[in-house]
Order: structure tokens, then C-alpha cells, then sequence
């Protein structure tokens, strides 16, 4: 990792009750489910580690603990607790001495990560306070035709989050706060855009507006600029969530020749 640099933030939580992955292949946490051979989590810290533009990295989880020997196994991180919300644990580390800006936030269920895919989401960010990986459905059906995903449905495209959120300075603090309001509503465009106006829900609803657009409304709204960053690479789109995408990450990774 380099010196100065970007703060990766990964976000290792877990929903209460148990998780329905976690508990078919016979985990207590999701992060410690085994793809390729080792831990989620362990492909996840290690692919950051060996991203150059990564300073440091920082775990977010409940327990901690439990997930100490598969971060060592990826080359190691520092952990703080996680609270309640995704966006207020987020806040409560983003910008200080342990999480400085800028700070690069990702998930424990991407182990198809690679510092390729990292490095080129960072220089396409470099522009925004704040900036939002996602894959355009076609570009995912063209690799993957039998691909199940959530999508969002906007005028310039149909869209999938690629779990990849580039925070650069602290005028994201007021997204956040506006995130944590909105979590449970990301899947649903409709919805989700509500939290910032009926005007915009109704074009989110009619899809008389780009999601890109729609992005920087928001923004504008709160004084900073956010940007959509398409992925070349509609890999970088690909959690393991279910049994489903479990089976489809095994599989690349064999292609790739690293299972």
C-alpha cells in the first residue's frame, strides 16, 4: 500500500438474525463464507492491499473478533465497530485520524474484486465529492446473458450497484445522512428518490431522467457534486448475496485460475 493515499473503508456488518448464506454454507457471518477457497473478506482485503492508490484499510463490523484470522489471511486491516446503519457507521470513522480522506468504501461480499477494477473506479471519481460505481445492464448481459441482478431503471440505462463508493472530502457528510434515511429504499428507484423530492420520484417513476442526471440533482441539492462511474468491467457488479451468485463467483474465479 502507499503512503497517503486513500482510506478503504469495508464494511463487514451483518443484519440481525441469521444470515440465509452465512447459514447454508454453514457460517455464523456472511464475510467468512468461502469463495475460491478462502474467506470473502480475505479476497476483499487483499485485493485492496494490493491496490496502489490504497493507504490504509479499516474493517467495520460487530464482531470483530470473529473475523481477525481471515483479514490476517488477506494481509491484515484495523477494525472499528460498526452501530446500527450502514451510513452512520460510515460517518461516525469517515475523515478521522483513524479514516482520513479520501475515503474508498466497499463490502466483505466482493470477492471478485480486483485492484484493476479499484485503481479504474478512483481515476474516473477524480472529478466528485462523491461518486457511485454501477454497471449498465447491457453491458452486463453481454457477458453474463443469464445474469439475475437488481436493477434500476432510469432513461439512460438500467442500472446495478457495483458496491464501490469513492468519498473524497467531508461535504459528503450531508449524503450521508440523507443515505441513512434511504437505505432500506436503494433497490426501488421510485423510492429511493423520494427521500430527495417528489419532483424527482415521479421522474425516477416515468424514467424521463438519467440516473446519472438524477445523481447530480441530488447533489446540487446538497452542495456537492455526485457522479455515476460506469465499470467497464461488469464483473465489479457481482456480490455473492445469494446461493446463485455464490455458484456464479466459483465459476469466474476458476476462469480466472485462481480457485
Amino acid at each position: 500500500m502507499s503512503e497517503g493515499g486513500w482510506t478503504a473503508i469495508i464494511l463487514a456488518g451483518q443484519r440481525p438474525g441469521p444470515d440465509a448464506l452465512a447459514t447454508h454454507f454453514g457460517e455464523e457471518y456472511k464475510a467468512l463464507v468461502t469463495v475460491g477457497g478462502e474467506a470473502m473478506v480475505t479476497k476483499v482485503v487483499r485485493a485492496l492491499h494490493q491496490t496502489p492508490e490504497i493507504a490504509r484499510i479499516v474493517i467495520l463490523s460487530q464482531a470483530p473478533e470473529k473475523l481477525i484470522q481471515a483479514v490476517e489471511a488477506g494481509g491484515g486491516a484495523l477494525f472499528h465497530a460498526s452501530g446500527a446503519g450502514i451510513s452512520s457507521s460510515i460517518k461516525a470513522i469517515a475523515g478521522s485520524d483513524a479514516a482520513p480522506w479520501p475515503v474508498l468504501v466497499t463490502t466483505a461480499d466482493h470477492p471478485l474484486l480486483e485492484p484493476s477494477m479499484i485503481s479504474a473506479f478512483l481515476k474516473d471519481s477524480a472529478s466528485s465529492d462523491l461518486s457511485v460505481a454501477m454497471v449498465e445492464k447491457a453491458a452486463m448481459l453481454l457477458v453474463f446473458p443469464d445474469a439475475v441482478r437488481t436493477w434500476l431503471k432510469f432513461s439512460d440505462g438500467h442500472w446495478s450497484g457495483a458496491n464501490l463508493f469513492a468519498l473524497r472530502t467531508d461535504r459528503v457528510i450531508a449524503a450521508l445522512d440523507l443515505w441513512s434515511a434511504a437505505e432500506q429504499d436503494r433497490k426501488t428507484a421510485w423510492k429511493l428518490f423520494l427521500h430527495f423530492g417528489p419532483w424527482l420520484a415521479i421522474r425516477a417513476i416515468t424514467r424521463t431522467i438519467g440516473l446519472r442526471e438524477a445523481l447530480a440533482q441530488v447533489g446540487r441539492k446538497f452542495g456537492l457534486s455526485i457522479k455515476l462511474v460506469a465499470m467497464a468491467d461488469p464483473i465489479a457488479c457481482i456480490d455473492v448475496d445469494k446461493v446463485g451468485d455464490h455458484a456464479l463467483a466459483e465459476e469466474i474465479l476458476a476462469k480466472r485460475g485462481k480457485a
